[in-house]
C-alpha cells in the first residue's frame, strides 16, 4: 500500500516527550513519529528526546525503542528505520527534584537551536503537569516558539481542571497549550465534517426535523486487568465520557463555522456543550446508567481482574459502563435525544456514530425502517449510509436496508494514518483546530460533575452486566421507553 505524500511543509522542530519511556510513548507516539519520518513528515533536522527517571544514555534508548517498537511498524527500509532511531535522544529527570541536573543537559542539547520550535509532550500523569511546566520555566527552557501538548484525563472534576489549566497557563499561552485527544485524529472525524460541510444535499436535512435521534458508542472488549487502581478513581464518564465522546457529539451537532478556521471549529464546538441540558439530582436515575461487568464464562468480573489491587468500596462503585440520554437545548436540536454509550468487557471493540433519521411521513410498502447514517472509527474506519431498497424477486414488493459503504483502507490507496500521526502533524506544525481549548475543557466538566455528584449521592451500586455482553438491562431500558434501540439489536 502506498504512503501519502508530505502535506504542506514540513516544520523544523525539537519534540520533547516527558514519559518518554512509558506505555504511551513505546506503543502510540514512537510508532506515529516513524510513520511521520517514512512519509516525509518530518524534517532532516527535527530531533525526538525522550525525558524519564530511565538513566539512560543516547544508545540504551535507541537500543530499547529498537527492540520493543521496530517489530510493530512495517520497516520496509532498514534506512529509514536508522535515520529514525538517529533522531532520537534521552535525558533523565525527576520532576520535583530542585536543581536536577537532567534539566542542565537538556538545556546544553536544546541550546544550539534557539530558532526551532520547541514541542514539550506531557505524557504522563496530570499531577505532574503544573510541576513540569513550572521547572520547564525556571530552566529557561519556554521560549516564545514553544508549545506543549497535555495527553487526557485533564484532572478528574472541574476544580481540578480548572487548577492544571492555571498552572499551565502561568507558564505557557493559550495558544501555545494543545490539549490532546486521539479520537480527534481519526480519519472518520475529519470526514465527518467534510460529510456535513462540502456536500450539500446533508446540511438541510441534518436537524430535528428530518433527524429521529443520535447514538454514539465506544465500546471495548478488553477489561481492567492490572489497573483497578487507576480505574477506580476515573470510571467510565470521566475515562471516556468527558473527553472523548463529547468531542464526537460536538463535531455532529455543531453549526456550520463561517469558515476552515482553527478557532471558528472550536467556538461552534463549545456553544454545542453550553447548549447541553444539565442532568442533575434524581434526573440521573432516569437520563444515565451505570453498569460494571461481572465474571461469565472464562471472562473475570471487574473485582476479580488478575494483577490488580484488592477492591475496596471505590472498586464497588466504580462504573465499566455507561450510558447517558443527552439534549442540546438548541434550535437545531430541540427534541432529539443523542444516546451516548461505553463499556468494557463488551463482546465487540466498536466505537461509532449513528445518525438516525425519521421515518417516512406515509409509506406505502410493508416492512420499511428508516434510513441510517453510520460513521465508524474502528475497527475499520469508514461511512455507511443505510437505504431501503426492493428485494428482487416477482410477487410482492419486499424491502431490506442496503448498505452503500465507503471503507477508507478499500477505497484510498494510500495508507490510513493513525490518529496520532495527524495530531503530531498538527502539533509540529502548530495547528490547534483539532485539540481543545480551555473553555470547551471546563464546559465539559460543567456538564459532568452534577452527573458525578449524583452517582455519589446515591446508595445503589452499578448495574451488574456479564462480561461478554452488551451492558446491563438499563442501558436497553433508556431506550426502550420511547420505542427505540441501540444499532445493533436492530441489525
Amino acid at each position: 500500500m502506498s504512503t501519502p505524500p508530505a502535506a504542506g511543509p514540513v516544520h523544523t522542530a525539537d519534540l520533547v516527550v516527558f514519559g518518554g519511556t512509558g506505555d504511551l510513548s513505546m506503543r502510540k507516539l514512537l510508532p506515529a513519529l516513524y510513520h511521520c519520518d517514512r512519509d516525509g513528515r518530518l524534517s532532516p533536522e527535527t530531533r525526538v528526546i525522550a525525558m524519564s527517571r530511565g538513566g539512560l544514555a543516547d544508545a540504551d534508548f535507541r537500543g530499547k525503542v529498537d527492540a520493543e517498537v521496530r517489530d510493530s511498524v512495517p520497516v520496509d527500509d532498514p534506512a529509514v528505520w536508522q535515520r529514525f532511531l538517529g533522531r532520537l535522544h534521552h535525558v533523565s529527570v525527576d520532576v520535583g527534584a530542585a536543581n536536577h541536573p537532567g534539566w542542565h543537559h537538556l538545556a546544553e542539547l536544546l541550546a544550539p537551536h534557539e530558532e526551532r520550535d520547541r514541542v514539550f509532550y506531557l505524557a504522563s500523569p496530570p499531577r505532574t503537569f503544573g510541576p513540569f511546566c513550572r521547572e520547564l520555566a525556571e530552566a529557561g527552557l519556554v521560549t516564545p516558539r514553544s508549545r506543549v501538548v497535555l495527553e487526557k484525563p485533564l484532572g478528574h472534576d472541574l476544580p481540578s481542571a480548572q487548577r492544571i489549566n492555571d498552572e499551565v497557563g502561568a507558564i505557557f499561552d493559550e495558544r501555545q497549550i494543545f490539549r490532546i485527544d486521539h479520537y480527534l485524529g481519526k480519519e472518520t472525524v475529519q470526514n465527518l465534517l467534510v460529510l456535513r460541510f462540502a456536500n450539500a444535499f446533508l446540511e438541510p436535512i441534518w436537524n430535528s426535523l428530518w433527524i429521529d435521534h443520535v447514538q454514539i458508542t465506544a465500546a471495548e472488549t478488553v477489561g481492567t486487568p492490572g489497573r483497578r487502581g487507576y480505574y477506580d478513581h476515573a470510571g467510565a464518564l470521566r475515562d471516556m465520557v468527558q473527553n472523548h465522546l463529547l468531542q464526537l457529539l460536538t463535531l455532529t451537532a455543531m453549526e456550520p463555522p463561517a469558515r476552515n478556521d482553527r478557532e471558528a471549529i472550536r467556538d461552534e464546538k463549545v456553544k454545542v456543550l453550553q447548549a447541553l441540558r444539565p442532568i442533575v439530582g434524581t434526573e440521573a436515575d432516569r437520563f444515565t446508567v451505570r453498569g460494571q461487568y461481572v465474571g461469565a464464562g472464562d471472562l473475570p468480573g471487574y473485582l476479580d481482574e488478575p494483577g490488580s489491587t484488592p477492591p475496596t468500596e471505590s472498586s464497588r462503585r466504580v462504573e465499566t459502563f455507561t450510558a447517558i440520554r443527552a439534549e442540546i437545548r438548541n434550535w437545531r436540536w430541540a427534541g432529539v435525544p443523542f444516546y451516548l454509550r461505553t463499556g468494557k468487557r463488551m463482546p465487540y471493540r466498536r466505537s461509532e456514530i449513528v445518525v438516525q433519521f425519521k421515518d417516512v411521513p406515509h409509506s406505502i410498502f410493508p416492512g420499511g425502517s428508516p434510513n441510517r447514517l453510520v460513521l465508524r472509527l474502528q475497527p475499520e474506519e469508514g461511512i455507511e449510509l443505510h437505504l431501503m431498497a426492493k428485494e428482487p424477486g416477482a410477487g410482492e414488493v419486499t424491502l431490506k436496508p442496503v448498505p452503500m459503504a465507503l471503507s477508507f483502507g478499500k477505497t484510498f490507496t494510500a495508507r490510513v494514518p493513525e490518529a496520532y500521526e495527524r495530531l503530531l502533524t498538527d502539533v509540529l506544525a502548530g495547528n490547534p483546530t483539532l485539540f481543545m481549548r480551555r473553555d470547551e475543557v471546563e464546559a465539559a466538566w460543567r456538564w459532568i460533575d452534577p452527573i458525578l455528584d449524583a452517582w455519589r449521592a446515591t446508595p445503589a451500586l452499578p448495574e451488574p452486566y456479564p462480561a461478554g455482553t452488551t451492558g446491563p438491562a438499563g442501558a436497553h431500558e433508556l431506550l426502550g421507553r420511547s420505542g427505540r434501540a441501540w444499532h445493533e439489536e436492530e441489525l
